[in-house]
């Protein structure tokens, strides 16, 4: 809010052909919507601010640089038809991966848990007519911590872990996770200090810090695709696709999704966040019946 030092502080780190490598910005929506409460005609406008606003900032070539995609409070939405134009709106702005968080997805073929989060997996959202569209996600591992990432946790789980096969291919798995300064101040207090610590331990070393993008192109050169990796959708998804017909329309949708609840206090299409006790729907009615 007027603190243009700041800006052009972060026009070093985010242009300078010298710097830029050391950073990944990741777009987000303009003005923090949440995708399973917001119109999908709006969440769309908000994608597309946030570029225009970083362009304006940074320049065309460094928001053709941002291919990594963060979702306001980590909120995935569950609902078939609405999760659909969500990743259908990210790869129309241009977006390869999005962040996701681990409890919000599940395995496609059986609905379980992800079982290896520490690789990319594909995000398949598919609607009620039958339509499907995918994109790469990253895991995002823990709750939403700012202490694990002030601390670095990520760095020193990474160190315990090893290769795993993909593709016929051994690769290194890649620890992510997030947090935000606004809640107390143990990012801003902590997090320096510790962040120039283990960038000095780790540099050089078979724990290397990296970018998603860059790791995902390291993937690109081991020939290793989208298609490769191991498919997940939004969690409960599962349930509907095991009682409803392939492109039946949205009005059996609604019916099934109606029968589920019925049947299963605990089913909801809420989305997922970081937190499993905050719905980003209810509450939202007022909004969501004008759309």
């Amino acid at each position: 809010m007027g603190l243009d030092d700041v800006f052009d502080s972060l026009k070093t780190i985010t242009c300078d052909p010298q710097y830029r490598h050391g950073v990944e910005w990741l777009g987000a929506p303009w003005g923090h919507p949440v995708a399973p409460s917001t119109p999908v005609q709006d969440y769309h406008l908000h994608v597309r601010a946030w570029q225009h606003q970083f362009a304006a900032i940074f320049g065309f070539e460094a928001l053709g640089r941002v291919k990594g995609f963060s979702p306001s409070e980590m909120a995935l939405p569950n609902h078939p038809d609405v999760c659909y134009e969500f990743v259908k709106t990210l790869k129309a702005c241009g977006y390869r991966w999005v962040l996701v968080q681990e409890h919000t997805i599940e395995r496609v073929n059986d609905g379980g848990p992800i079982e290896d989060p520490h690789v990319p997996h594909r995000l398949i959202a598919k609607n009620a007519r039958g339509q499907s569209v995918s994109i790469t996600a990253i895991i995002k591992t823990q709750g939403s911590d700012t202490k694990l990432v002030a601390q670095m946790q990520p760095y020193y789980e990474a160190r315990g872990l090893s290769r795993r096969p993909l593709a016929g291919r051994p690769i290194p798995p890649i620890v992510t996770q997030i947090a935000d300064g606004e809640n107390g101040g143990v990012m801003m207090n902590e997090f320096p200090g510790k962040y120039r610590d283990v960038m000095a331990e780790a540099s050089g070393t078979r724990t290397p810090p990296v970018n998603v993008t860059e790791y995902l192109e390291y993937l690109d050169r081991l020939g290793i695709t989208q298609d490769d990796l191991p498919a997940a959708q939004p969690v409960m998804q599962h349930q509907i696709w095991d009682r409803f017909q392939d492109g039946a329309g949205p009005g059996v949708l609604r019916k099934t999704i109606e029968q589920l609840q019925e049947q299963n206090h605990d089913f909801h299409m809420d989305g997922g966040s970081w937190t499993s006790n905050v719905s980003w729907v209810r509450g939202y009615d007022h909004v969501l019946a004008h759309v």
